[in-house]
């Protein structure tokens, strides 16, 4: 069996990076402004945070810089969050020493009525799982092009183990989506990412768990288990509206 390619995405790397913060506000786009401005309200001073990755958490990141002492050291989901960090001088932590947190803020490339994600795009979705998982209240910050009624359009991310990336696709197949390397993309973790089509996901918290027992998968970008306590969905027009697991219960009755 073949596995198509696919260089869409960002890849991962160990260069140093020159991060331009002013760059970073300055080019954002207002929904994502407006949900990482609305997210500072949630952290308070000597809080243990954990921030994740993507361009939207990178414009929370220019915009703690602007805020010194709120945020002194976080746990980061990737390399290039801890370049962002280190920008603007924040402290990068160690989540063993740091954990547990009180605090973790990202993104995700798709979000559903009950606070399920799909994250991955930027191929941090291991990291990103470990520190949501280590932390006490998990707010996710999107714009409004990351709602959707059902998950699954955003092609579903696999972090895998490199050897087992034949067998962890004919798997993929077998479940009825179609598997798609991400070419020149290595992880953090120094593993390959396969992009997934066409997966029905009805039942989010039953795929991951089904994807997550395939030998050679290290996760995949299914956020079920742990999905968001809180959603703040930025939008064009500025400001942003919360979404609260209440809110959402009475959604999806």
């Amino acid at each position: 069996m073949s596995i198509t390619s696919n260089t869409a995405f960002s890849t991962r790397t160990t260069q140093v990076m020159s991060v331009d913060l002013a760059h970073v506000l300055s080019q954002a786009p207002a929904g994502k402004r407006a949900a990482a401005e609305a997210a500072l309200a949630d952290i308070e001073p000597r809080m243990a945070v954990g921030i994740g990755s993507g361009s939207t958490v990178n414009v929370l990141i220019a915009l703690l810089a602007e805020k010194p002492g709120l945020v002194d050291g976080a746990v980061a989901a990737s390399r290039g969050s801890e370049q962002h960090m280190d920008a603007a001088g924040i402290e990068v932590l160690d989540l063993n020493m740091a954990g547990p947190l009180d605090l973790y803020i990202d993104g995700a490339d798709e979000s559903d009525a009950g606070l399920r994600l799909i994250k991955g795009g930027g191929a941090a979705l291991t990291r990103e799982k470990i520190i949501a998982a280590a932390s006490r209240q998990f707010v996710c910050i999107v714009d409004e092009s990351k709602r959707v009624q059902r998950l699954g359009e955003f092609p579903l991310p696999i972090e895998v183990i490199p050897m087992a990336r034949s067998h962890v696709a004919r798997e993929i197949v077998r479940l009825g989506a179609d598997p798609e390397y991400r070419e020149g993309v290595t992880t953090d973790n120094g593993n390959i990412i396969l992009d997934c089509h066409e997966f029905r996901i009805d039942d989010p918290l039953a795929l991951e768990t089904q994807l997550n027992a395939i030998p050679g998968v290290v996760t995949c970008g299914l956020f079920a288990t742990r999905g968001a306590d809180k959603l703040i969905v930025g939008k064009a027009s500025g400001g942003a509206d919360t979404v609260l697991p209440a809110q959402v219960s009475m959604l999806s009755r």
